[in-house]
């Protein structure tokens, strides 16, 4: 089974990637940061550039999760940003028509009933994702918590990261609620919707818990003697609440708020011993 990993050095894509590698073949792409040594340059908004790789690379799988996250910047760069987000995966989805080969795309619960540019981007993407000859996945996660190889990227998690690492306080908003997700949750998911031969599924992935950026911080850092502070900020989000029933349906792996934590604290004790223990 052989795998190829668009945005294998972002956030999301580089925990992906590192957990894969040991169950599949899995090549991965980066576009301007080279996380792994190994990865192949690509700009998926260059469509016979996208071609060329999936051509080379002739995959069973493609596993797109190159895209813009960050939902201001797509605000202010809308052209850029649909390019990037749509095009781009239609430029995927082409490619990987021509070879064949399954696609899974990370989306979004932006995506559901989108109120932002952010999440019509996404939806635009889920539509040509639909088009997979091969069959595919959509892959939606809400807010995304745990530790990555890429460390770096401005992602939630990392600035929780950079409060433990530089012993500063944290101030996060607790106005806002959403089931957040587990990224390690998403690598698990992935590997099982494979292995299992599941097809042309919309899968939400999360935790059924309500809770806010302030809980998130403060259960993820208070074990390290981290002051915690919440701010509410009257946000105008959407409460993001979704079924997670597919889950149990597929027989895909679940988690609860609290195993969250606990596995997220216990990433972060085997990744960061000497700043973790001295909390």
């Amino acid at each position: 089974m052989k795998i190829l990993i668009t945005g294998a050095s972002s956030y999301v894509g580089a925990k992906i990637y590192a957990d894969l590698k040991h169950k599949f073949e899995v090549v991965g792409t980066y576009n301007s940061n080279k996380l792994f040594n190994e990865l192949l340059q690509l700009d998926i908004t260059r469509r016979d550039d996208v071609a060329s790789v999936v051509s080379e690379t002739n995959p069973d799988y493609i596993i797109h999760v190159a895209a813009n996250a960050n939902g201001g910047w797509c605000d202010k760069n809308k052209d850029l940003a649909k390019c990037i987000n749509a095009n781009g995966t239609e430029n995927v989805v082409e490619a990987a028509n021509t070879v064949n080969a399954k696609l899974i795309y990370i989306s979004s619960f932006a995506a559901i009933n989108p109120t932002t540019f952010y999440g019509e981007t996404k939806l635009a993407g889920e539509t040509f994702v639909k088009k997979t000859i091969a069959g595919f996945n959509i892959l939606r996660p809400s807010l995304i918590e745990g530790y990555s190889p890429n460390t770096k990227n401005d992602r939630p998690f990392n600035r929780l990261l950079k409060n433990l690492l530089e012993k500063t306080p944290a101030i996060y908003d607790s106005s806002w609620k959403f089931q957040p997700t587990y990224l390690k949750h998403i690598s698990e998911t992935i590997a099982k919707v494979i292995e299992s031969d599941i097809l042309n599924e919309i899968i939400p992935i999360a935790v059924p818990e309500l809770k806010s950026r302030f809980d998130l911080a403060k259960d993820i850092l208070s074990p390290f003697g981290i002051e915690v502070r919440g701010e509410a900020k009257d946000s105008q989000s959407p409460i993001f609440s979704e079924d997670l029933s597919k889950l149990k349906e597929l027989n895909l792996p679940q988690y609860t708020y609290p195993e969250m934590i606990e596995s997220i604290v216990k990433e972060i004790r085997d990744n960061f011993p000497e700043q973790a223990n001295s909390g």
